[in-house]
């Protein structure tokens, strides 16, 4: 393995520069969040343990100041901004002190909470690509989901995923490449987080990853063909398992395809043509602004699946079998 420089916890981090003074009015995921600060995880919220021998489980905050640590690492002459967090699933509790009290009578005091899903994004805006007029800013993030762990067991091996990609600025929308995502990274501690996020920006292939985003756009369904592929989505999650096993995976619910057929007609960005087609570039646009509606812990792989699938369906227009079902 690459001898890597050890994350130091109780060192100051690397100055994080913030591109704008307010939040983004905008999240890059919406389904069932509330944004908070890594402050307030810090501060406000207790940290599980593994109830067979009361281990801690690694917080929230030290997930996301590790995943920081390898961006600066990787990234030194960069502008970093201000993560954006999201959690969601909050989960009560309250203090010893306060166990007979009646529900109604507890004190802000008395409550501890913690969340069992938390995702962030952190923009680096010195290194962008621009696609059909849209403007990319790389982006570096993870995803920790606590129901993904077993709690009631002897700690072992956490599971985390961590992503680089592009957020697409007009919308964002978060664009993933499979080479971008570590999707089940199991660690047993911080420093494991740091020098796994560290291999993943090293690897990571941002040029190639640009390139292919870029020529969606010189790929065009008409409408029949989008129609076709609305109609094929739905029906992909009811054929028999032996037909389906032969297809590329396609890991969008019922809701989301409403949601893309939806924005076909109507998205302020990516809406179909006057004459009804539309290009690949916005089709991939649709399923990741669709895939905003997901819940923390299955956003990052729809968002892989988005990329492989539309990408997938550039090969189908150039003749290849293994997608043509999907648009013929």
């Amino acid at each position: 393995m690459t001898n890597l420089p050890a994350y130091q916890l109780n060192e100051p981090s690397a100055q994080i520069i913030p591109l704008v003074q307010t939040q983004p009015q905008r999240h890059f995921i919406e389904a069932n969040t509330r944004p908070v600060t890594i402050e307030h995880l810090a501060e406000d919220c207790v940290v599980p343990v593994f109830s067979k021998d009361n281990e801690l489980t690694i917080a929230h905050q030290s997930f996301i100041e590790a995943v920081l640590g390898a961006v600066h690492r990787v990234f030194p002459h960069e502008a970093i901004d201000t993560p954006e967090i999201v959690a969601s699933h909050v989960i009560k509790g309250r203090i010893p002190e306060a166990i007979h009290k009646p529900a109604s009578q507890l004190l802000e005091s008395d409550k501890t909470i913690y969340y069992e899903r938390m995702a962030f994004c952190v923009e680096i805006p010195t290194i962008y690509e621009d696609v059909a007029g849209n403007r990319l800013n790389l982006s570096i993030g993870g995803v920790r989901a606590y129901n993904h762990e077993n709690l009631y067991a002897r700690k072992g091996a956490e599971r985390f995923k961590i992503f680089i990609g592009f957020k697409n600025l007009v919308c964002c929308n978060m664009c993933v490449s499979t080479d971008g995502l570590m999707d089940d990274l199991r660690v047993m501690s911080v420093q494991q987080i740091y020098d796994a996020a560290v291999q993943l920006f090293c690897r990571y292939e941002m040029t190639k990853h640009f390139n292919a985003m870029a020529r969606l756009s010189d790929y065009t369904l008409t409408e029949h063909q989008f129609a076709q592929l609305i109609g094929k989505t739905r029906l992909y999650q009811f054929l028999p398992s032996n037909e389906r096993r032969a297809l590329p995976a396609m890991e969008f619910t019922d809701s989301h395809i409403n949601a893309i057929a939806r924005a076909y007609y109507a998205d302020e960005n990516f809406a179909c043509n006057d004459d009804r087609s539309i290009d690949l570039w916005k089709v991939y646009n649709l399923f990741t602004g669709a895939n905003k509606s997901s819940y923390i812990d299955t956003f990052l792989s729809r968002a892989r699946n988005a990329t492989t699938f539309t990408h997938g369906l550039t090969r189908a227009l150039d003749g290849d079998e293994k997608y043509r079902w999907f648009v013929e």
